[in-house]
């Protein structure tokens, strides 16, 4: 008797447990659908930028940028945008003397039949993050946060510091703060931004062996927001 109760107890158990987890596996497929069902539907509320900056190189190894970048994405609350953007930067670079002492060159360190040159073009490609402070109908700051990658759109090495910037593809990592100005009350969605920022990239290089190369840079920056 006391193992029947035993199993018939069991069995309620098992039952309760089974039913609470598809509850839970409910809940969360309802919560997905919330989520997904907006996105699909293009109720989501789309955002743009574009923005135009200037930043002075600090450090060892100088360059300064002129950057031109849009990003495109979705405001999913009041205080948080999410998108990915796309741009083009010309780095300027004041090298402190060309290298040449080939002698210190071993095969595959780097090619000789490059050219090298003191300005170049890079392709910023970043997920962006965007934090806003204040009502979207007054004037308020904003956090902005992008992380991706930039690429040298040149067949030639970058004159930098001692060296030379000998690979295309760089981390890219740039904060900004700054002050949003709402272009009209009747249209809280369109807004100008100024803000500073700092911008970091880092990517291979070549002098005496040194195999990386970090690229310290800050400035300002207007954009335009819709």
């Amino acid at each position: 008797m006391k193992t029947t109760h035993k199993l018939l107890g069991a069995a309620l158990l098992a039952i309760g447990a089974t039913g609470a987890a598809n509850a839970q596996y409910y809940q969360m497929a309802n919560q997905l659908q919330q989520l997904i069902t907006p996105a699909l539907s293009g109720s989501f509320n789309y955002k743009g930028y574009v923005d135009a900056s200037y930043l002075k190189g600090v450090g060892d190894k100088k360059a300064d940028f002129l950057e031109i970048t849009t990003t495109q994405g979705f405001k999913y609350a009041d205080w948080f945008f999410m998108g990915v953007g796309a741009g083009v930067e010309v780095v300027f670079t004041n090298p402190s003397s060309q290298f040449t002492d080939w002698s210190q060159v071993e095969p595959g360190d780097i090619d000789f039949n490059k050219g090298h040159t003191k300005t170049g073009w890079v392709l910023p490609l970043f997920t962006d993050f965007r934090f806003s402070i204040g009502k979207p109908t007054s004037t308020g700051f904003y956090i902005d946060l992008r992380i991706g990658c930039s690429f040298l759109l040149s067949d030639k090495y970058l004159e930098i510091g001692n060296g030379y910037m000998t690979n295309s593809e760089c981390f890219y990592l740039r904060p900004s703060l700054g002050v949003r100005i709402p272009m009209s009350l009747n249209n809280s969605k369109q807004a100008l931004n100024i803000g500073l920022t700092y911008q970091l990239t880092t990517s291979n290089y070549w002098y005496y062996h040194d195999s990386n190369s970090t690229l310290n840079a800050v400035g300002v920056n207007i954009g335009f927001e819709w």
